[in-house]
């Protein structure tokens, strides 16, 4: 029976603490004292940014979705170990895909009046591509190389392919102001913010659900057929989770992950730096896909060799609290983090007031985490784990 490795679950756990650690509203500690660079970079690495480039943030839901593709392997290998047909297997990934996709579309439902079609979630994100990544871990490793080609390559041509929005184009009427300073210029103005080919598609395909408004833009730019490069980020995941799993030792499993990071983090910044096509996380360009990967990569080898190869594991047992339990942490987080928060300041709103008002709101917000946290300690140490 394989291992489960701790990287993976430490890893897993870094990315809930980055995207739950947006309770902390660093940024408003930053608006609050402009002339610090510290907090000035605190804050932009918690949040994401406008257009091209990337930052911590940024990181997030590529982290997710990479870790996605390197469990299949294991999952899968389990799966055969329990005797399951393939038929089965098909059957629970196609289960599980739709379960992500009703997840994330309930998820952003909340508070609003009426069920909120939304695709561009990280659980529908990964739902809608679950099941073809099944399906290539499944086939030989070289289909998954033909697959990530396939996927991303074809990615980039359609948008390359789509005419750019011509001179005089009317931005403000899909949401960008017209002033808006980070527009691309010369062929990559096909990948400019909800005038592209995916922005196309849903101004088709979302109307095709009920909405309380016809929909004509996404304010942050996020598109549905983004799944399709995310489904490259998961196969990239997919052939590490293959190398651990696989009959390297410990020191070629580590040099195979550093030379595919460095190598796929270059080729995405080379694309985006010749114009050939921008490393956009919104849209998640075949460039960002290669470059954030490329960091998922890099990630994954310093804590297979940290915790895996040299087994020095009790500094991330936080991490391993959340990651070990991500559905529950991530369902927790969307849903009850708030009510948490204004629970605390309605018992004990003085005790967050000690340091001033500029840091109210983050001490209120690292409360919430750590009641979070806590609660999926509990989880823990009763073996209460939320699978699909």
């Amino acid at each position: 029976m394989d291992k489960r490795l701790a990287s993976l679950d430490a890893y897993r756990g870094l990315v809930l603490a980055l995207m739950m650690g947006e309770a902390l509203r660093l940024c408003g500690i930053a608006a609050a004292f402009p002339a610090s660079a510290f907090w000035a970079f605190l804050c932009h690495h918690q949040d994401h940014v406008e257009w091209v480039g990337g930052s911590l943030h940024d990181m997030i839901q590529p982290g997710f979705s990479f870790l996605v593709g390197a469990a299949l392997p294991f999952s899968l290998a389990a799966r055969a170990g329990r005797g399951e047909s393939r038929g089965r297997m098909l059957a629970h990934a196609l289960r599980r895909g739709l379960i992500l996709v009703v997840l994330g579309i309930v998820l952003r439902s909340l508070g609003r009046p009426q069920t909120y079609f939304t695709f561009e979630d990280t659980l529908t994100q990964i739902g809608l591509g679950y099941p073809i990544l099944f399906l290539v871990g499944l086939a030989p490793r070289r289909v998954a190389w033909v697959a990530l080609a396939v996927v991303l390559v074809g990615f980039w041509a359609a948008f390359a392919l789509y005419p750019a929005p011509a001179a005089g184009f009317d931005w403000e009427a899909v949401g960008v102001p017209a002033d808006w300073p980070h527009q691309l210029t010369g062929f990559a103005a096909h990948w400019n913010k909800n005038e592209n080919f995916s922005a196309q598609f849903d101004r088709w395909f979302l109307n095709l659900f009920p909405r309380e408004q016809p929909f004509v833009f996404n304010r942050g730019g996020y598109q549905t057929l983004s799944f399709l490069p995310t489904l490259g980020t998961m196969i990239l995941g997919l052939l590490a989770g293959g190398v651990l799993r696989g009959d390297r030792s410990a020191r070629q499993k580590g040099r195979w992950l550093l030379v595919a990071g460095a190598a796929s983090l270059v080729t995405g910044w080379l694309l985006g730096a010749i114009g050939l096509c921008p490393v956009v996380k919104r849209i998640w360009t075949p460039s960002f896909a290669l470059w954030s990967g490329g960091f998922c990569f890099l990630f994954t080898a310093f804590l297979h060799e940290v915790l895996d190869v040299r087994e020095k594991k009790r500094w991330a047992f936080p991490l391993l609290v959340l990651g070990s339990n991500s559905i529950a942490a991530y369902c927790l987080y969307e849903a009850f983090m708030e009510p948490i928060s204004q629970a605390l300041v309605r018992h004990l709103g003085p005790v967050f007031r000690f340091l001033g008002p500029a840091f109210e709101a983050s001490l209120v917000g690292a409360a919430a985490f750590a009641v979070t946290w806590l609660i999926l300690l509990w989880m823990y140490r009763r073996r209460v784990f939320v699978r699909i």
